[in-house]
């Protein structure tokens, strides 16, 4: 939801919500702001009785000269120094009442005098059966000071920590994640039908979950990646993964194989990577809802990397889902056994057959309002090149996360824009640097481009007052991906008209023609956008930060400039206001929500 405080000294407040996430920035345009300190901000929460000042990270260092990784400090003294900011503790469907001070003065005398800036804000509810869309966002960012204080940086099945932490540790990593997908489950009575299909099947809760659900009778069958990929080489014999995880948890849930899983075991060179179950009510099998987004069900998925589920409520989408099931129930595509004309042959077949679902767009202009399914593997790049229009084309901002580096697509498209385009904030899993290996020159974007990027990262060493953090690679709960594995891009999320696209399909060839993917394109939801946007913040902020350290020592090792983004105190007077000067990044990110529109 979208909201705009009044205009109070000149001030004004602008605030997006989420369900956990709320999105703010100040218009200063009309205040006088010389000598101004930065903001003190209050929380009031009615419903709880609660009124108090919310926690800062960063200190006056005349005031707090030595902080270290203990210090905890309130905004009323050292207050936020931005006209953009964000308060990730709140809960789905609460109304707080901010108030944002401003102060003035010297950091040990601080003026309070301003009239402080009143908005309330409503978050989005979730799990609520009238709504369309719930959309549930794990943490990803066990690369934290979050983490690092309250769990050590340990894993969560460590045997220092007790059963009660060790639990509390994975509920922190995973928030409502993986209770929604439970619940998605058991929703299903005596009668229904969960058609399932999944690239990773090791997540026992959720397969014991389903096995509950066989047990009371509902229809239960599930679509598995079954493809037989070992191999042997210098490091040994490496089995086929997923089949042989997946095929253990199976047993280990005790789910029958006979009637109930159907392993995809055609095109082995190509992957299954759908995460989506289908909802179908009753003896008539009538279509009720789909789940579908990023996560794969394995701890990794739930608890480690960026992940999100998205549950839509809507008898046409899951007939449309419950198609694409059937199609892949045959197990279509060549296999290791055939003739290659025969194999050439059946995987031509089968995206003709996947395109016949359904006519997907290749025009974004020609979206149409509401949800629009791509379903995957299809002929040609014209999906892929929709998609990189769509990042270049936004009229004031484009956000997107990117799990296996920038298409070259993406790259061609943005490569042209100057510091007057609109905005475009890349989340990487890893710095976009050039590939030695690669013979093709590399395109630098980069904010000469409005291009802002966020990677992968977190605090090697200690740093100030922040402490040494681990990853989700250090916490051996992923492997390939230990950072950003979701798969959205927001259009123009703030505007009267935004588009969301998001699903299992990296941004990618491999995604558009090879594997079994979905994504949905949902097109005039400000719910959807929000959401998507409030949290693509939350993440975009938390490995800015990191990925400019990182960089700093980069450049620090290599003797050239460090970046100039990486302040880790307050500042003493206003030389702070300098950032948000006009053509500077903070300056465009108020611009955005000056211009929002349903407020």
């Amino acid at each position: 939801m979208r909201f705009k405080s009044a205009v109070v000294g000149g001030y004004q407040v602008l605030a997006v919500s989420g369900v956990n996430t709320v999105s703010f920035a100040i218009d200063s345009a009309k205040a006088n702001t010389q000598g101004l300190l930065g903001f003190a901000v209050e929380r009031e929460d009615p419903l709880e009785n609660e009124r108090y000042y919310l926690r800062g990270f960063k200190v006056f260092p005349s005031v707090i000269p030595n902080p270290d990784e203990n210090t905890e400090v309130s905004t009323f003294d050292h207050p936020v120094q931005s006209f953009v900011w964000d308060d990730f503790t709140g809960k789905p469907g609460r109304t707080y009442h901010y108030h944002f001070h401003p102060l003035k003065g010297a950091p040990k005398k601080l003026d309070r005098k301003a009239t402080p800036i009143k908005i309330t804000v409503r978050m989005e509810p979730q799990l609520k059966a009238s709504e369309e869309h719930d959309i549930f966002f794990n943490r990803g960012v066990a690369s934290s000071q979050a983490y690092a204080r309250r769990f050590a940086n340990k894993r969560p099945d460590d045997p220092t920590l007790s059963p009660t932490q060790q639990l509390e540790a994975l509920q922190w990593l995973s928030r409502e994640l993986d209770e929604a997908m439970l619940k998605f489950i058991q929703q299903a009575k005596a009668g229904d039908t969960l058609l399932g299909c999944f690239y990773e099947f090791r997540y026992l809760p959720v397969l014991e979950a389903l096995k509950a659900a066989l047990d009371r009778g509902v229809l239960v069958k599930l679509i598995v990646d079954g493809k037989v990929n070992e191999f042997t080489d210098k490091d040994g014999f490496h089995e086929s993964f997923p089949r042989e995880e997946n095929l253990r948890m199976i047993k280990a849930a005790k789910i029958p194989l006979k009637n109930v899983v159907l392993l995809r075991e055609a095109r082995a060179n190509d992957i299954q990577h759908n995460k989506f179950m289908v909802l179908l009510k009753g003896a008539t099998a009538r279509p009720a809802a789909v789940w579908t987004g990023s996560t794969n069900l394995s701890v990794g998925g739930i608890h480690g990397q960026t992940n999100v589920g998205h549950w839509v409520r809507s008898p046409a989408l899951a007939a449309q889902f419950r198609d694409y099931w059937i199609l892949l129930s045959g197990d279509p595509g060549g296999l290791k056994a055939d003739a290659r004309s025969d194999v050439l042959k059946k995987n031509k077949q089968f995206k003709v057959d996947v395109e016949a679902l359904l006519t997907a767009p290749v025009d974004w202009h020609n979206i149409p309002p509401g949800i629009t399914p791509v379903f995957s593997p299809r002929s040609g790049a014209e999906v892929l090149e929709m998609y990189a229009a769509m990042l270049d084309g936004a009229q004031d901002l484009s956000c997107v996360t990117l799990a296996f580096g920038i298409n070259k697509l993406f790259k061609e498209q943005l490569k042209d824009n100057t510091p007057q385009s609109h905005l475009s904030f890349l989340l990487l899993e890893k710095q976009d640097k050039p590939d030695e290996k690669s013979k093709l020159p590399f395109i630098r974007i980069n904010a000469s481009n409005n291009v802002y990027q966020a990677w992968g990262s977190f605090l090697r060493e200690p740093l100030h007052r922040w402490a040494k953090e681990t990853s989700a690679g250090g916490l051996q709960l992923n492997t390939h991906v230990s950072f950003i594995h979701s798969k959205f891009m927001l259009m123009d999320p703030l505007g009267a008209d935004p588009i969301v696209a998001t699903g299992s399909a990296n941004f990618s060839e491999a995604s558009t023609n090879d594997n079994d993917e979905n994504m949905l394109l949902i097109r005039g939801s400000r719910r959807v956008a929000d959401i998507y946007f409030t949290e693509f913040n939350r993440l975009f902020n938390h490995y800015y930060f990191r990925s400019v350290v990182e960089a700093t020592a980069q450049a620090r090792k290599a003797g050239v400039p460090p970046p100039k983004d990486g302040s880790l105190e307050l500042t003493e007077d206003d030389s702070w206001l300098q950032k948000y000067a006009p053509g500077k990044l903070r300056f465009k990110r108020v611009q955005i929500f000056v211009k929002m529109k349903g407020a």
